[in-house]
């Protein structure tokens, strides 16, 4: 019996060691598992903030858009009048000068018209 009552007690003795062993593991687990779900907690507020900063970017990025178009359309209406402008000066000019020139022809015919009589 004492033999028996060894082996039991050797028994209870491994069981006692592979609980507290098992009880050692869990609680190193336990804390892994905290500093995991902290730095899932820090990287989830990490995008949160990330995606609002995208957003405002991307707003920002919209209005900074539409207004360079504006700025493109302006500039084209712009440079078309300054086109049309400088055309239709050229055409003054040309007007203006073939009408000095028929003025200077007029006044010629008169002034050689009036040398002879």
């Amino acid at each position: 019996m004492t033999q028996q009552g060894a082996a039991l007690q050797s028994y209870n003795n491994e069981l006692v060691k592979c609980i507290e062993e098992l009880c050692t593991k869990r609680e190193e687990l336990s804390q892994q598992i905290q500093q995991e779900e902290e730095e899932k907690n820090k990287l989830q507020n990490d995008i949160r903030l990330l995606t609002e900063k995208l957003a405002r970017v991307n707003e920002s990025l919209a209005r900074k858009m539409a207004t360079r178009n504006e700025f493109e359309k302006t500039i084209a209406e712009t440079e078309a009048a300054y086109t049309k402008i400088l055309e239709s000066s050229q055409t003054l000019l040309n007007v203006l000068k073939k009408e000095a020139g028929n003025l200077s022809r007029a006044t010629e015919l008169k002034s050689s018209i009036t040398k002879e009589s």
